[in-house]
């Protein structure tokens, strides 16, 4: 059942432990995502070198209306500079609270809609994996947005060194002061898109599974028993599909971090986007995706594989 499903995400330490880690060592990484992402980053004019002069020296002419963000190293400069290190664990409360329930219910969903979707469509197909997937994160992302919300603007928030800053109780009392209880769903409708992202890479990783376990059982040497190997091939299948998921559907990312700046100009999902592509182009929409790759591929890699050992584990006790 769902209930005892829960439990077992709940109670068990391999779970919880790797959500935890997971959280702190790549807190940094999701800092300098969202400060790639967020409107408030520094853009630098592009020059250009002309050659050819009569003396012989390169003139350098500022380009023609080019602008070009700083990159992943240096933003981080900046921020170990004029913020120190601290600043690259900002939003790791939120995030430590929220980590633990999200996969529960993501999880949860996922298992009984799956189970309800494979009396609709055809059994353990694609349609099923992605319909699963979709309501999945569609009610995770409902539930858990207002901890995402104080999160984000944690992260956003620049105080130079010896400043006191804000935790995340005083984050979330300020945006319910100014914003009401709307300001905690800011983005919301970014994360709806985002499902999308999240129904890409399960439909890829479900038919990955599938193949492996096809070419498991058709093998010479095949095996009922799963062994490690066949747990390293599912996290290789995870770290794929999310891989393919994030580059195609990472522009919402973008959108929903400049929807959650405070009192910013960005108020509706089609709007922000087209400001976004009409003043920086549409490159701005893949700001941040490096630090995404490597903080999310071996991630969901990790949380999928250890998914399925549970799921193994508690087919075996039941027996």
């Amino acid at each position: 059942t769902v209930q005892k499903y829960c439990q077992h995400i709940f109670h068990l330490p391999l779970c919880r432990c790797s959500g935890t880690v997971g959280a702190i060592v790549t807190c940094p990484l999701e800092v300098l995502k969202t400060r790639l992402q967020s409107s408030g980053i520094t853009l630098r004019p592009m020059f250009q070198v002309q050659l050819g002069t009569l003396n012989g020296t390169g003139v350098i002419r500022p380009g023609s209306g080019t602008i070009t963000p700083p990159g992943l190293l240096q933003v981080l400069r900046s921020i170990l500079e004029k913020e120190g290190p601290r600043s690259l664990f900002r939003g790791l409360g939120p995030n430590l609270v929220g980590v633990a329930p999200s996969r529960a219910i993501y999880f949860a969903a996922y298992k009984k809609s799956k189970e309800t979707f494979n009396g609709v469509f055809v059994p353990n197909s694609g349609a099923v994996h992605m319909s699963s997937a979709g309501f999945a994160a569609f009610v995770t992302n409902s539930l858990m947005n207002p901890v995402w919300m104080v999160k984000t603007r944690m992260q956003l928030e620049k105080k130079a060194r010896g400043e006191k800053k804000t935790n995340a109780l005083q984050c979330a009392r300020y945006v319910y002061n100014t914003e009401g209880m709307r300001g905690f769903y800011r983005g919301l409708t970014a994360s709806y898109a985002g499902i999308s992202e999240t129904m890409i890479c399960f439909l890829i990783y479900e038919t990955l599974k599938k193949r492996l376990n096809e070419a498991r059982f058709t093998s010479p040497n095949s095996e009922t028993d799963k062994r490690a190997s066949d747990f390293l091939g599912l996290m290789m299948a995870a770290a794929f599909a999310k891989g393919c998921a994030s580059c195609i559907a990472y522009p919402h990312e973008v959108i929903r971090t400049r929807l959650r700046e405070e009192g910013s100009k960005y108020q509706y999902f089609f709007q922000t986007a087209r400001l976004v592509a009409v003043e920086e182009g549409y490159a701005a929409f893949y700001r941040g995706l490096i630090p995404q790759l490597i903080r999310q591929i071996p991630n969901t890699a990790i949380v999928l594989s250890t998914y399925e050992l549970i799921i193994h584990l508690m087919g075996d006790s039941s027996q």
